[in-house]
């Protein structure tokens, strides 16, 4: 677990996981940790992400802390030279030149906290945030609870029929599901598509 209670120059932290399982909660609670210690912080988050708020960071249990909406990473480098700490929640949603922009902010003596989905609903990694991880300090990996049988779960997976990787959504599109539980979900699914093929080709 990564330690707060040391002098320490310049870093990258990511908090990851699946849908519910705590991340933005986690993000909001060392950026307060901060903001009490006295630091200077900034947060963003994609411009895209505005299911509970357009300007705040809002966990499940509606937590929040106020943020900044962008469309583009480079945006991030605006920060002004007093700022201690950049967070950056939903980091999945943006593409990989985030991954620059947090190198180049942790190379100026900022900590950077980030925040997102490690997979996506197929259960493929997701977006930059495989080279966060790598280039990280610290990688902290949360987790839900099964839906369905209760163990540990590290997979959205996806109840609508849609097809795109970006769909914003809570309880009413994902679900977190175990790996037994998500491959089930994922096998019944496919034998449903096939099912249909076959009707269609009739």
């Amino acid at each position: 677990m990564f330690s707060e209670n040391h002098k320490k120059s310049g870093c990258i932290e990511v908090v990851c996981g699946s849908m519910f399982s705590g991340k933005t909660e986690e993000l909001i609670r060392r950026l307060k940790r901060a903001q009490f210690a006295g630091q200077k912080i900034a947060i963003f988050k994609p411009a895209v992400d505005n299911r509970y708020s357009d300007v705040e960071v809002v966990s499940h249990d509606f937590h929040k802390i106020s943020s900044t909406p962008i469309k583009d990473p480079s945006e991030m480098l605006n920060t002004g030279p007093d700022v201690q700490v950049v967070g950056v929640d939903e980091a999945q949603f943006f593409d990989d030149t985030l991954v620059e922009v947090c190198q180049t902010l942790a190379n100026r003596g900022v900590r950077v906290i980030v925040a997102g989905l490690d997979t996506d609903f197929l259960g493929a990694p997701f977006g930059p945030m495989p080279q966060l991880m790598a280039v990280a300090e610290d990688v902290q990996k949360v987790h839900a609870i099964c839906v369905k049988c209760g163990n540990l779960a590290n997979h959205s997976h996806r109840l609508s029929k849609s097809e795109d990787l970006v769909l914003l959504g809570e309880k009413n599109v994902y679900e977190p599901l175990c790996r037994e539980c998500y491959n089930a979900a994922r096998a019944r699914e496919e034998q449903e598509k096939h099912s249909l093929r076959l009707f269609d080709d009739q």
